[in-house]
C-alpha cells in the first residue's frame, strides 16, 4: 500500500509567503500519523498488545502534537495575512476539520491500547483491509487539500475519490458487522468488534466531511 503524498508549490499566499511551508508540513503529519497507524495495526493485529504497539502509540502522540503546534502556528500568521475575511475563515475551518483527523488517529491507537479487544483470527483480514481503506481515505483527502492551494481545479477529481474510497469503507465495515452479529460469539464480544469496527470507519467518514467541505471551498474560490 502506497502511502506517498505528492508536493508542489502553494500558490494562495504567494510565492514567498512562509505559511506555505507550515500548512504543507501540517499535511505531511497526518500522512505520517496514517502510516503509524498502518503499522500499529498490523503490529496489533498480528501479535496482539505488545511493546511494539506502545512504540506506535508514542509516535503516534507526538506527531499529533506537532501537528497542533503547527496547526496554532498558521492560523497566528493567517490573522496576519491580507486575505479576505472569508477566505481565511474558509482556511481556518478547513486546518482545525484537518486537524481532527489526527486526533481520531491518536485517539484509536489509545482505545486498542487501553480497552485490548480479542480479535478472532478470522476477521483479522478484514480489520486490515477496513484500516488500509479508511487510511486511503484520510490520503486522497489531504491530497485534495493540497489541491485547494495550489491546483483549484483538481479537488473535484480528488473529492470524488474521497468519496469512492470511503463507499468502499462502508461496504467493508457493513460485510464485518453482518459476519459478526451472524456468529456464534457473545453478544458483549460483538459489541466490542463493532465498536472499533465503527471507530475505524469513522476515520473515512470523517476525511470525506472534510473533502465536501473542500468542494464547496473550492467552488467558492472559483467564482
Amino acid at each position: 500500500m502506497s502511502f506517498e503524498i505528492g508536493f508542489s508549490k502553494m500558490k494562495l499566499f504567494g510565492r514567498t509567503n512562509a505559511v506555505e511551508g507550515q500548512i504543507d508540513e501540517f499535511f505531511d503529519k497526518i500522512g505520517e500519523i496514517g502510516i503509524v497507524f498502518h503499522k500499529a495495526m498490523r503490529s496489533y493485529l498480528e501479535d496482539g498488545y505488545r511493546e511494539e504497539f506502545e512504540v506506535f502509540l508514542k509516535q503516534g502522540t507526538t506527531i499529533e502534537n506537532r501537528a497542533d503546534d503547527l496547526r496554532r502556528d498558521i492560523e497566528k500568521q493567517l490573522y496576519l495575512q491580507t486575505l479576505i475575511p472569508d477566505l481565511r475563515g474558509d482556511v481556518l475551518r478547513l486546518l482545525e476539520d484537518m486537524d481532527n483527523l489526527t486526533n481520531i488517529y491518536e485517539a484509536d491507537l489509545y482505545r486498542f491500547a487501553i480497552q485490548r479487544p480479542e480479535i478472532p483470527s478470522e476477521y483479522k483480514r478484514d480489520f486490515m483491509e477496513l484500516t488500509e481503506m479508511a487510511i486511503k481515505c484520510v490520503e486522497t483527502t489531504i491530497i485534495c487539500a493540497r489541491a485547494f492551494f495550489r491546483d483549484i481545479e483538481a479537488v473535484r477529481d480528488h473529492h470524488a475519490r474521497v468519496i469512492f474510497h470511503e463507499s468502499e469503507a462502508d461496504q467493508i465495515s457493513s460485510r464485518m458487522q453482518r459476519a459478526i452479529f451472524g456468529s456464534a460469539l457473545s453478544l458483549d464480544r460483538k459489541m466490542h468488534l463493532r465498536y472499533f469496527i465503527e471507530r475505524i470507519d469513522e476515520l473515512a467518514n470523517k476525511a470525506e466531511d472534510v473533502s465536501d467541505t473542500l468542494a464547496i471551498y473550492a467552488l467558492k474560490r472559483r467564482i
